[in-house]
């Protein structure tokens, strides 16, 4: 499960930075008039999107260094 773990982690996290960059990219363009996104996602709903697996990501990588601690020490 280890690696599936990661690999799962790491997709997470990459989601959340393109959404990130999503974000800040409508926010971009709603400066100066144009959209990116013509439907009810906004850039600050996008941010809390990324934030949200964000922790996700975090806490799947907290379990990932727990499990691996257990198994050094156990």
């Amino acid at each position: 499960m280890g690696g599936y773990q990661s690999l799962i982690s790491r997709a997470v996290f990459a989601i959340a930075f393109v959404l990130l960059a999503l974000a800040i990219a409508e926010r971009v363009a709603g400066a100066f008039g144009y959209t990116l996104l013509r439907s009810s996602l906004t850039g600050g709903r996008l941010l809390e999107i990324a934030a949200i697996l964000m922790i996700f990501g975090i806490a799947l990588l907290l379990r990932q260094i727990r499990e691996l601690l257990r198994e050094r020490n156990g």
